[in-house]
């Protein structure tokens, strides 16, 4: 499974960005994370191919939202209300056997795409 991730740039803070990923192959969910310099990298969202059900993480609630295409097996993340800790590469992932319990974990996807760079100008 190839994964592709589109769609970071420069933005303002309180602005917005869609990231989209697309995928050769689908899996149990497909998630997107970030890694700022310096920083270990961070869950951001999930979300299961069944019953699409979304996970998030603490930093992105409200602010952020994962959805998918189906027919174009893309997963899309929306970005809203940018602040400047959101800067970092934004890699997006698909998980073969993610269980709900482990959504949040790295090592709960197989498949991880090249990343993409958002950053966020105060």
């Amino acid at each position: 499974v190839q994964l592709q991730a589109s769609g970071g740039g420069l933005v303002q803070a309180g602005g917005s960005l869609r990231l989209s990923c697309a995928a050769s192959g689908s899996g149990r969910a497909m998630a997107w994370f970030r890694q700022a310099p310096g920083k270990e990298r961070e869950f951001v969202a999930a979300l299961f191919r069944s019953g699409g059900t979304t996970f998030y993480g603490d930093a992105v609630k409200g602010r952020f939202t994962i959805s998918r295409d189906r027919d174009k097996n893309t997963v899309y993340l929306q970005m809203n209300s940018l602040k400047p800790e959101d800067t970092a590469v934004y890699f997006c992932a698909i998980g073969m056997g993610t269980i709900t319990s482990s959504v949040r974990r790295e090592s709960a996807y197989t498949y991880w795409g090249q990343g993409t760079q958002v950053t966020v100008s105060s």
